[in-house]
């Protein structure tokens, strides 16, 4: 093959190719330009940014109800659920004596009496004596002490074996009593004990035994955590809405009451925990316990201009920017951006109410990636 034809071969070739370039070239510009992009306004909207938080919905006070006596459930007054007064019977309690103990407090009561019979003899001989001048003064009031004390320790004694046997000491029934009662109103709970368990009083070296919680469930509280990112954002005061699991059709407002000054660590991290007050305004029964979500409002902007954020751009150094239509061009601007709660964002400059702003999610590449013809005029 000579050079003649080796030439003529790639110019050929080059023209061909040229050829085709042209021809997608010209069908892609062709297309582009007959693409009709969707547009949007400026729409008004309220925007709200919150800190969401977990947690359960239970009440600001819980009283456990215990016995200062100890003794035997023989009957109890009341069944979880019940509403009570403050005062209401609760529980009876039987004091079941020791045995070992009744016979200790009658050996001390006999020696107790026979000690006071020997100080009686003895301070009647003293006292015949002193009213005839043989012994002093001092030595007949020492005689006297003695003998007060023997009978205070007989009474002692006596009164031990009373509180061995129903296990309150007299002069003391208001304070130990076997009538155990609720101390505020409201509703009960729970109760962990059976009749015929036993039950320990609460003192300064036992915790006692709980007969029944109390609450009143007519003043609830969110009590819940939220991450250490978004604690900052908190103030006291807050409004907060509060969306509990078992009552998914309703959502409860509330107040912020309370936010820890300290964090704790858990599963790597810092979670602070949060109280608020619930607004029981529903017909709906809030049983204590309910868990619930919780979202505090940091910031609330009502019908203030906005975009959906998906129809706006970005420059590389994050200058945002939407392009405005003009005629049959469009005419890039740069807008200033307020709150955004991850739907919309706020708008407060750049565009105009009556500017059409360009969806951009509905361009050429995407209609064909759906495999849809774009939109034409």
């Amino acid at each position: 093959m000579n050079a003649k034809k080796i030439i003529l071969i790639v110019v050929l070739l080059a023209l061909a190719l040229l050829g085709a370039w042209a021809f997608f070239y010209n069908n892609k510009k062709s297309a582009q330009e007959n693409v009709t992009f969707e547009t949007t306004k400026l729409f008004r909207a309220d925007i709200k940014k919150t800190v969401v938080a977990t947690g359960e919905v239970k009440p600001r006070e819980t009283i456990e109800i215990k016995p200062n006596i100890s003794g035997v459930i023989s009957r109890l007054a009341v069944e979880e659920g019940s509403n009570v007064e403050n005062g209401e019977l609760i529980a009876q309690i039987k004091v079941i004596p020791n045995v070992g103990s009744l016979n200790n407090a009658k050996q001390m009561i006999n020696s107790a009496q026979i000690t006071v019979q020997n100080e009686t003899r003895n301070f009647n001989r003293q006292k015949s004596l002193y009213d005839q001048g043989v012994i002093s003064k001092a030595e007949y009031e020492s005689a006297l002490a003695t003998f007060n004390i023997a009978k205070q320790n007989l009474r002692n004694a006596q009164n031990d074996y009373k509180v061995a046997q129903s296990g309150i000491a007299p002069g003391l029934e208001k304070y130990a009593t076997t009538q155990i009662r609720s101390t505020i109103k409201g509703m009960v709970l729970s109760i962990p004990v059976e009749i015929g368990d036993n039950v320990q009083e609460i003192n300064n070296f036992s915790v006692g035994t709980t007969i029944a919680t109390v609450a009143n469930i007519d003043d609830m509280i969110f009590e819940g955590k939220v991450d250490e990112a978004d604690v900052g954002k908190l103030k006291e005061g807050m409004e907060i809405e509060i969306m509990i699991g078992a009552l998914p059709n309703e959502t409860f407002t509330g107040v912020l009451d309370f936010i820890s000054p300290a964090g704790v660590e858990e599963n790597g991290v810092v979670q602070f925990e949060i109280k608020a007050s619930v607004n029981l305004e529903s017909e709906s029964f809030v049983r204590a316990g309910y868990s619930a979500n919780a979202e505090i409002v940091t910031e609330n902007q009502k019908n203030v201009l906005a975009l959906k954020e998906g129809d706006i751009q970005y420059d590389d150094d994050g200058t945002p920017f939407v392009e405005v239509k003009k005629g049959e061009e469009w005419e890039r601007k740069n807008i200033r951006l307020g709150t955004g709660d991850g739907i919309n964002i706020a708008v407060l400059g750049g565009v105009s109410e009556t500017d059409e702003i360009k969806v951009f999610n509905t361009d050429l590449k995407e209609s064909e990636d759906k495999g849809s013809r774009p939109r034409r005029r």
